[in-house]
């Protein structure tokens, strides 16, 4: 299926293009299937939607990548049935490989050949992302607000309430020195718990150039697998092709450090596995709104563990602050995550499932010629 076409306009009339330059150049992942539901061909965002390249797809029945009550395989076969174009909106696609996706499906029938069709399925789900990723920020700032009242309007009183408790140890019974250590304790925890709330007050702008991202996930795995993650399995599917990220090093450390050290708490004690994936997405380019600029988002790096998965009533919330599964968390790692990745201009999205919880992030390139 080597086609060429020929496209008018610039400077040679009959300029010829490969069909397959043309498929992969689509958002939509598109899929040939023959008679017996066969893949024949695939264009690149096929290859990203099953995280596999075309060499091994081809051949391979779709069956092997969905489960066989998907409704894709009944939509298939009436448009084999009625030899006509079919198309559903918001279908639900649960994989292994694809994740929890909500899509567009449009299939073809091929004319010449009996029982042949082409699938088509476009995500619905960037909209939804940035919808999430705005309400992301928000709760951002209403921390933001929260910090700023907390330090002025707790930690002065709090220092006050210590000093008192000091003295008062100085003079006490012992046996009532327990009660005022209690106090300075205490208040000792509230300073701290505020401090790491005025992170999210801090308006500045971040500053911003070239980074590898593969050196931060590298750097980061090194933490993990010499502390927290020492149990832990890790496998890297890096592409070494990708181009630098417009970021802050630091900042993108600690982003996925608290990736990575959640999903390491996720996993279980044995046989634990971690997978840090980095790819190129082509296509996606974003206009926010109340923003005059477009994010181009062509940089997917992904974490991903095999804990028992996120509760579904706590997925909605999940970037909310104060929002925890933890005994003793306080709801605010992610919360920073969503911040900094927003203050990137990027976006984070969470797919989970028993056995395969995975974190998206998006960000941007550095672009040619960009000063940064």
């Amino acid at each position: 299926m080597s086609r060429k076409l020929a496209i008018l306009g610039g400077r040679s009339p009959h300029q010829q293009i490969d069909a397959a330059t043309i498929l992969n150049a689509l958002t939509a992942a598109v899929l040939v299937l023959n008679d017996e539901g066969l893949i024949q061909q695939v264009n690149a965002a096929a290859e990203q939607l099953f995280e596999s390249s075309a060499s091994h797809l081809c051949g391979l029945s779709l069956s092997e990548f969905l489960p066989p009550d998907c409704p894709l395989f009944t939509l298939i076969e009436q448009a084999r049935a009625d030899a006509t174009n079919v198309s559903e909106y918001g279908m639900m696609l649960d994989g292994p490989r694809t994740g929890t996706r909500t899509m567009n499906i449009q299939i073809s029938p091929l004319v010449e050949m009996n029982r042949w069709v082409v699938v088509s399925m476009h995500e619905q789900s960037i909209a939804l992302k940035i919808g999430h990723q705005l309400s992301h920020r928000n709760s951002a700032r209403s921390v933001t607000a929260m910090a700023a009242i907390l330090a002025h309007e707790v930690k002065n009183p709090l220092s006050g309430i210590r000093g008192a408790a000091q003295l008062l140890e100085q003079s006490c019974p012992a046996e009532d020195r327990t009660l005022t250590r209690l106090i300075c304790d205490e208040a000792d925890r509230i300073v701290a718990l505020v401090n790491r709330m005025e992170v999210f007050s801090d308006k500045r702008p971040i500053e911003r150039g070239a980074v590898n991202i593969h050196r931060v996930l590298e750097h980061v795995r090194r933490i993990a697998q010499a502390g927290f993650g020492r149990h832990i399995r890790f496998i890297e599917n890096y592409d070494p092709s990708l181009p630098a990220v417009l970021g802050n090093r630091d900042q993108l450390i600690q982003v996925f450090l608290n990736l990575v050290k959640n999903a390491a708490e996720a996993t279980p004690e044995e046989g634990g596995e971690i997978v840090l994936t980095t790819s190129f997405q082509h296509g996606v380019r974003l206009a926010v709104p109340g923003s005059e600029s477009r994010m181009h988002l062509p940089l997917v790096v992904s974490v991903q563990d095999s804990g028992d998965g996120i509760p579904d009533d706590l997925r909605p919330h999940l970037f909310d602050p104060f929002v925890t599964t933890k005994a003793n968390g306080t709801g605010l790692g992610l919360a920073l995550v969503a911040k900094i990745i927003g203050d990137h201009g990027g976006l984070i999205e969470v797919d989970s499932q028993p056995r395969r919880t995975v974190f998206r992030v998006m960000l941007p390139m550095v672009q040619n010629g960009e000063d940064v």
